[in-house]
C-alpha cells in the first residue's frame, strides 16, 4: 500500500512524528478497532481513531440518541435525538474522515456476539458503563489474545489502563462485578462533560500507540483523574495469579451466566 498525495497531506502531522513516518501511517489504515460504546467514552476515542487514519472502526452500540446524552457524548447533536447512535456516530466519523470505514454494529455486546465480534478487529476499546458488558468483553479479548483499552468514568473522575500484552486482565483487578444497587449510574450522581473527554483522548492515544507499537502503554499501570484537583495518579497493578484468565487459553475463561446486559446509555 502507497499513500496518496491526499492521505500525505491529511495525516502529514502524523508522518513527520519519528514514531509513525509513512510506514506507520501505513499501518494505521490497515488496522482496525472495536469500539463498545458510542457515548461519553466512545465519542472521544472514536473521532480521534477517525482523524488519525485507522482504517475500519467497529461500532457497537443498541442505544438511541437521547436528549441527556448531549452534555458529554460530542459524536451526536440534537437533530440525532430518537436516532440509533452508532448511525449517528458513523454519519459524523465519516464527515470527520472518509478515508476509513466504519462498521455498525446495532446491538448490545453478549455473550452470544462476544467472540465474533472482537475476533475481527486488532484492539478493542471498553467504552461502556455497565459491568455486564464490561466482563463479557474482557473475557472475549483474552480468549482471542486481544489487548482490552479500558476506561470508566464517575462525577469529576475516571480511570484508564490497558488490559493484555502480558499484564492483567480486567478480572485480576475486579474479580466480580459488584451488586447493582452499589453501583448509581451517571443519571443518578451526574458526570462532568469535559471528563470523558479527558478519559477518552487518553484511551484513544494508548490504542494508538499499541497499533503503531510505540512507546510504553499502561499495561499494568491504571491511571486515576481526578478533575476537581486536576490530580493524575498512578497505580500499579499485576497479573493475579489465581485469575482464571492467566492460563491464557481460549478455554481458560468460563462463559459465566448473566441476566442480561444493563441497558442504558453509554457513558
Amino acid at each position: 500500500m502507497t499513500l496518496s498525495e491526499e492521505q500525505v497531506l491529511r495525516y502529514s502531522r502524523n508522518i513527520v512524528l519519528d514514531q509513525v513516518g509513512k510506514r506507520g501511517q501505513i499501518r494505521l489504515l490497515n488496522s482496525s478497532v472495536l469500539v463498545v460504546g458510542t457515548g461519553g467514552l466512545g465519542s472521544p476515542v472514536s473521532y480521534y481513531l477517525a482523524a488519525a487514519g485507522v482504517g475500519r472502526i467497529g461500532l457497537v452500540d443498541g442505544d438511541v440518541v437521547d436528549l441527556s446524552n448531549l452534555q458529554r457524548q460530542i459524536l451526536h447533536s440534537t437533530r440525532d435525538i430518537g436516532r440509533q447512535k452508532v448511525f449517528s456516530a458513523r454519519e459524523k466519523l465519516l464527515a470527520l474522515n472518509p478515508d476509513i470505514t466504519v462498521s455498525v454494529h446495532q446491538c448490545m455486546l453478549s455473550e452470544e456476539n462476544a467472540d465474533a465480534l472482537v475476533g475481527e478487529y486488532d484492539v478493542v476499546v471498553d467504552a461502556t458503563d455497565n459491568f455486564a458488558a464490561r466482563y463479557i468483553m474482557n473475557d472475549a479479548c483474552v480468549r482471542a489474545g486481544k489487548y482490552m483499552v479500558h476506561g470508566s468514568i464517575f462525577r469529576f473522575e475516571g480511570q484508564v489502563t490497558v488490559f493484555g500484552g502480558g499484564g492483567p486482565c480486567y478480572r485480576c483487578i475486579y474479580p466480580a462485578a459488584p451488586p447493582p444497587d452499589l453501583m448509581p449510574t451517571c443519571a443518578q450522581v451526574g458526570v462532568l462533560g469535559a471528563v470523558p473527554g479527558v478519559i477518552g483522548s487518553i484511551q484513544a492515544l494508548e490504542v494508538l500507540k499499541i497499533l503503531l507499537d510505540a512507546g510504553r502503554t499502561l499495561s499494568g499501570r491504571l491511571i486515576l483523574f481526578n478533575g476537581l484537583s486536576m490530580e493524575f495518579m498512578e497505580v500499579e497493578v499485576q497479573p493475579d495469579p489465581g485469575c482464571p484468565c492467566r492460563e491464557g487459553t481460549r478455554d481458560a475463561v468460563a462463559r459465566p451466566t448473566y441476566n442480561g446486559c444493563q441497558k442504558g446509555n453509554r457513558g
